[in-house]
């Protein structure tokens, strides 16, 4: 996300200070923890999202508002939001105008009196969560302190959640924390950077040691590349393992890119050596500026992967009380109901961009429009050694939107549910101790306020969809993997098996929505040369079409293409069962034009 300061984005099972109801969950113990219990270097799991598609109609008409006007509808009972600086809530920060609700702001037109504040740590959030509903318990209908609303990345959702919903349901079960709406998407800013050669050949990046502040959301981006390209994660931060990709600790994630840029170092044991030597940072996880400042002040750094390929991973997801909102769902809808139309609006008018920048740096108190403008979009700027490298990126989610993300719409799937589940896994496959459990998904959201709009009003603009054109050809590799899918014999008939292998792969390619899917057939040799040609061409548009028919929309026209080796390329020898086993599968590559 696009913000200024090194505590914007922090992940999330966070501890409370002082005063405000939540003293005993301290945030370093459970956020970043040294890697005590789990030191052994593993390939993280496949991470599995969904990357939507869908239609809307004509684009919304919007009206441009000054900034700086004071609040325009205060008879109505004040609404606290905090939130990150974050270019994905662009819409809601055109849509209320200023600070708090302007006269002539989308949310004072839907009787919402809503006061953005800027809060980066989430152990504040939590906090102000816990004492809103702590006077709300106490019989305040509307509390004077703590906060209504917060907003977080969707994929540390689940680290968010079970910290907070662990103390609110001791308030009772009604008092939980729960997911009623998305504002945006990273798309771009946040990224994992490392040198060109890891780009071009991911297995170059084993033994490569990355700054990172661990746990977050660019860590997951990482860890989710790993997985894919089957390259181990080395846990523990005080040990070197040269078949794995090591970390060492940032404190934020400007901190990330600062000991890149000043080429820190550290002396650790070897794994496999067991010597001790002196190791450098070669790469980080960031995001803007911390990106911007690599490029500047040293540069050899590109995006590897970013959440431009991994497109549904980072939701801007809306979090309030479930007692209160549904006391108070009027009020809850129009903010929802102006959140979108001030998504549509800045979709459909650079004016409406404009003055949501205005906006932004008005309430985050950082920067100035300029600046929240060109980092909207990605961009392509020039390193200081002469590099080309993609920076910023962010987009706004109309009505439309979330009937995609939260798989609302026939041929969606739930892109929330999925980024929630999909990093929660990871987090806990690499430091068990640290989430051994988590809220179900299901459990902490609730669509009945979006579902209630989509009954009333049909959405105004088309949703923020990737397009694909099948002839462009894949000039980038992001990653590479071979699926044991299985067939009946001599078919293009799955197994048993092999539908649940499916089922696993669907997950893994639907995360990266912004990537084009290539599905390579291979055989073994039984059989005539020719009939394994034309077998492991059956085979592989088996796999296109079954991925079509179960996400249609995450999977479009153009996206899934098909190629068919047969015999060819054998991973073993074929000679034994088991070569011949290896030989026939499924591999898969993502990569972008």
């Amino acid at each position: 996300m696009a913000q200024l300061t090194p505590l914007s984005k922090v992940l999330i099972l966070t501890v409370v200070v002082g005063g405000v109801g939540f003293a005993a969950y301290k945030m370093k113990d459970k956020i970043a923890p040294p890697a005590q219990n789990q030191v052994t270097s593993n390939v993280p799991p496949t991470a599995s999202l969904p990357g939507g598609q869908g239609a809307g109609t004509t684009a919304a008409t919007p009206k441009a508002m000054p900034v700086g006007l004071p609040p325009g509808c205060t008879d109505k009972p004040e609404v606290r939001f905090f939130l990150w600086a974050w270019n994905a809530q662009t819409g809601l920060m055109h849509a209320t105008g200023g600070k708090q609700s302007t006269a002539d702001s989308l949310m004072c037109k839907n009787g919402v009196n809503l006061k953005l504040i800027r809060e980066d740590n989430t152990d504040h959030m939590q906090a102000f969560m816990m004492s809103f509903a702590e006077r709300h318990k106490a019989g305040e209908a509307h509390p004077k302190e703590g906060a209504h609303f917060v907003a977080i990345m969707g994929d540390g959702g689940a680290n968010f959640l079970k910290g907070l919903n662990d103390r609110l349901v001791k308030l009772g079960d009604e008092y939980l924390a729960v997911v009623v709406g998305s504002a945006g998407y990273s798309r771009g800013e946040d990224k994992f950077m490392g040198p060109p050669q890891w780009k071009a050949n991911p297995q170059a990046a084993r033994g490569g040691l990355v700054a990172g502040y661990l746990r977050d959301g660019d860590w997951n981006i990482a860890l989710k590349w790993l997985g894919d390209n089957q390259i181990p994660n080395n846990p523990d931060e005080k040990t070197y393992d040269p078949s794995a990709l090591n970390w060492v600790a940032a404190s934020d994630y400007l901190d990330a890119a600062e000991k890149y840029i000043s080429g820190y170092c550290e002396e650790r044991k070897n794994t496999q050596t067991g010597k001790v030597e002196k190791y450098c940072v070669q790469g980080a996880v960031t995001w803007t500026p911390g990106d911007v400042n690599i490029a500047t002040k040293k540069g050899g750094l590109v995006s590897i992967v970013s959440t431009r390929e991994y497109r549904s991973q980072m939701p801007n997801v809306i979090i309030g009380h479930k007692v209160w909102m549904s006391q108070n769902r009027e009020l809850v809808k129009g903010m929802l109901r102006a959140t979108f139309e001030g998504g549509d609006q800045v979709k459909a008018d650079p004016a409406a961009l404009r003055h949501g920048a205005e906006v932004s740096a008005l309430v985050y108190n950082e920067g100035d429009a300029d600046y929240w403008v060109k980092y909207f979009n990605v961009v392509t700027e020039t390193d200081k050694q002469g590099l080309e490298v993609e920076l910023g990126g962010s987009s706004v989610n109309n009505l439309a939107d979330n009937l995609q993300t939260f798989g609302l719409v026939p041929g969606s799937t739930n892109l929330f549910a999925a980024t929630y589940e999909v990093f929660a896994n990871i987090v806990r496959s690499q430091y068990p101790d640290l989430l051994p459990t988590w809220y179900p998904a299901a459990r902490i959201t609730d669509t009945s306020y979006i579902q209630e709009l989509l009954r009333t009003e049909a959405p105004k603009t088309a949703p923020d969809l990737p397009k694909f054109e099948a002839a462009a050809p894949v000039k980038q590799i992001i990653s590479r993997r071979s699926w044991q899918i299985t067939f009946e014999s001599g078919s293009a008939r799955f197994s048993g098996s092999g539908e649940s292998e499916l089922s696993k792969l669907l997950d893994d390619l639907v995360i990266a929505g912004g990537t084009i899917v290539e599905v390579h057939g291979h055989t073994d040799n039984k059989g005539s040369l020719n009939g394994n040609q034309a077998l492991s061409e059956e085979r592989a548009f088996a796999v296109k079409g079954w991925l079509e028919q179960q996400s249609a929309t995450n999977f479009p026209q153009g996206r899934v293409r098909v190629h068919a080796h047969g015999q060819s390329e054998p991973l073993e020898s074929n000679t034994t069962e088991i070569g011949r086993s290896k030989n026939r599968r499924v591999e898969v590559v993502l990569g972008t034009n």
